[in-house]
């Protein structure tokens, strides 16, 4: 049966997904009418508590409207910005300018379960950070007429001590984007949250609420400062915390590469094949019978005991095999108490993580102005930009080569450069997509009206420095080559790296009028719907001329959860229509925007009926519609 949303270009609507699984998998908790029955939900989790109020929970003002916010479909669209992309043609790399809760929600259907790692700096809530307003509406006083920064920007608020609602109001605007965010997540996918010690409690109580306490990884400690501050409080916060969680337990972290210093002890050589050692005690501090027996040296014959109260490592089987196969060390002069030979080629291949992340390895504020002043040549244009080794270090622990990063509190566009950087260290192709919305900053940033700006203008340096490197290298390279043959000399080879870029889109209001109609309360669902059909028809019948066609493609194409690095070739096969093949790394559809579909193009479909179609619901009539539903089915979807 037809419905309104049917013909709205919304979003994925999740919360009437889990109603749907909810009802797959429990229908004795709906009632006759198809509506949930709470206390049918109440009995399956205790019946004996059906009345029982009183439970531990997180509660603050205003939760269940965030919640709301955050499952409510968007009606809004992105819109790409070919002037501010750096070669779009080869990669996928993406940043946003935009609201990011509206952002989320529309990534949520493209996206969903595949990205692997996300890492987020929002606002510490100190009483001086902006907290997002969740006001994206497009009703009569639209979204953008009631925004402050009215260039397809967002309204934003200073948050108060004064407030009474003052951690309530950052709860809520967190709240609804971790939300959304955990969907996005693959199983295996991680998130790392920068946070001071304003929040860190309640974001831990949040996040074990929206990711499950169980999946809590990590709370890593970060060496923000090299010195002390004078500070109104006594103490002088040298560090912020970094709150870690698992989509799941599918998550696997990844060892951190050993040190030269972890190498060091590795000196010695038997010239055998099995490369570098040290010593090791042989002993344990545990007492076990069958592992106490003496040890024979072989050079001198003394006989050598386990102290008191402990044992030796292995079994005397074990141990004699070690001896045969010379893994047991005597001593420099081969006189001493028994030792055991480590090689380096057997210890664990990395390190294991630890939650004390002191500047000297990951780097701290200072340092991260100074990179980004060096990008910029000038003084540095963001308040308070993270170092990019920091993140780095996220991504050595999480991700492999061709993964996806995701920034939705994008910032100075500290975690691109990171993603760049490491992918020209190790050869990978990660992905990243920022967020951020376009906030105005004020005057001292000559040249930046937003910092959404700097998140760009930042990762466009970037990726020219690192071009400019690897052409270096390369000419370095080739003029090697040249000294050591007599032969014609090469030309340059270089080519740039395939990921070296990114495409720029904006939030924007929808390009369908139609997200403007609002049902009358007093008429019917089924004459509500038969209005809408007519409020499309009039308001849309200039759509495709009135309108730009690469701005329409894409909100279709996002809105039936296609990527944003989607490819469109034009089907020759078609001579009265034109008709593109759109396509991502998962799937692909035909796409018409005519403002009539023809006959001979309902032909085709008669026997091409495993493909897809999607067209505007206004380039049909009545007769066509009918035959292409009834070739395609499933497959075919008027927009």
């Amino acid at each position: 049966m037809e419905a309104i949303n049917d013909y709205m270009p919304l979003s994925n609507d999740w919360n009437k997904e889990r109603l749907q699984i909810l009802k797959q998998q429990f229908p004795d908790w709906f009632t006759s009418e198809g509506n949930l029955n709470i206390d049918e939900v109440k009995k399956a989790v205790n019946p004996d508590s059906v009345n029982e109020t009183e439970r531990y929970e997180f509660r603050w003002f205003g939760k269940s409207q965030a919640k709301r916010n955050a499952f409510t479909p968007s009606n809004a669209t992105l819109v790409y910005d070919e002037e501010r992309s750096v070669n779009p043609d080869t990669s996928e790399n993406l940043i946003i300018e935009g609201e990011n809760l509206e952002v989320l929600k529309l990534l949520s259907g493209s996206y969903r379960e595949k990205i692997k790692c996300i890492y987020i700096d929002p606002p510490y809530n100190t009483g001086k950070d902006f907290v997002y307003s969740d006001n994206f509406t497009q009703d009569k006083k639209g979204y953008w007429e009631d925004a402050e920064f009215i260039e397809d920007g967002v309204k934003i608020d200073t948050n108060s001590e004064a407030d009474g609602r003052y951690h309530s109001n950052w709860l809520n605007m967190m709240y609804s984007r971790l939300l959304i965010a955990r969907q996005l997540l693959r199983e295996d996918g991680v998130i790392f949250i920068s946070i001071d010690d304003n929040e860190v409690h309640h974001l831990r109580k949040l996040c074990d609420e929206v990711f499950g306490e169980e999946n809590f990884v990590a709370n890593v400690v970060w060496q923000k400062k090299y010195a002390a501050t004078n500070d109104a409080k006594g103490f002088s916060a040298t560090h912020d915390h970094i709150i870690v969680y698992q989509k799941s337990p599918e998550f696997e972290r990844i060892l951190l590469p050993r040190t030269n210093e972890q190498n060091k002890p590795y000196k010695n050589d038997d010239n055998d094949g099995k490369g570098l050692w040290r010593s090791d005690n042989l002993l344990v501090k545990s007492y076990s019978a069958n592992a106490v027996y003496p040890m024979t040296n072989p050079n001198t014959n003394v006989e050598h005991f386990p102290a008191e109260g402990s044992s030796w490592r292995a079994s005397k089987e074990t141990m004699t095999r070690w001896i045969s196969e010379n893994r047991i060390y005597w001593g420099k002069d081969g006189i001493g108490a028994p030792q055991l030979k480590r090689y380096l080629n057997e210890v664990q291949d990395g390190k294991v993580p630890i939650t004390w992340w002191p500047f000297e390895e990951v780097g701290h504020n200072d340092a991260a102005s100074k990179e980004l002043k060096a990008l910029f040549g000038s003084k540095s244009p963001f308040d308070t930009p993270k170092p990019s080794s920091l993140i780095k270090r996220m991504l050595q622990i999480s991700t492999n080569k061709n993964d996806i990063v995701l920034d939705f509190f994008g910032g100075s566009g500290t975690t691109g450069q990171a993603v760049l950087e490491f992918n020209k260290e190790d050869g990978g192709n990660r992905k990243f997509i920022l967020v951020q919305i376009p906030e105005a900053i004020d005057g001292k940033n000559e040249g930046y009206k937003k910092i959404s700006d700097i998140t760009i203008e930042r990762n466009k340096r970037v990726i020219a420095k690192i071009e400019k490197e690897l052409a270096e290298k390369a000419k370095k390279k080739e003029g090697e080559l040249q000294l050591d043959t007599v032969s014609e000399p090469t030309t340059n080879n270089y080519q740039p790296a395939t990921n070296l870029g990114f495409k720029v889109f904006k939030l924007q209001k929808s390009n369908f009028p139609r997200v403007e109609f609002a049902p009358d309360p007093e008429l019917s669902d089924a004459e509500n719907l038969e209005r809408l059909k007519k409020y499309i028809a009039d308001k849309e019948s200039q759509l495709v001329n009135a309108f730009n066609k690469e701005e329409l493609l894409t909100e279709i194409l996002l809105k039936n959860n296609f990527s944003l690095n989607y490819k469109m070739e034009v089907q020759s096969q078609f001579i009265k229509n034109e008709i593109f093949l759109a396509s991502d790394e998962e799937k692909e559809t035909l796409i018409c925007l005519d403002v009539s579909i023809g006959p001979d193009t309902v032909d085709y479909f008669k026997t091409n009926t495993e493909q897809k179609l999607i067209c505007l619901e206004r380039a049909l009539d009545t007769t066509t519609k009918y035959n292409l539903k009834h070739y395609l089915g499933d497959k075919f979807n008027a927009f």
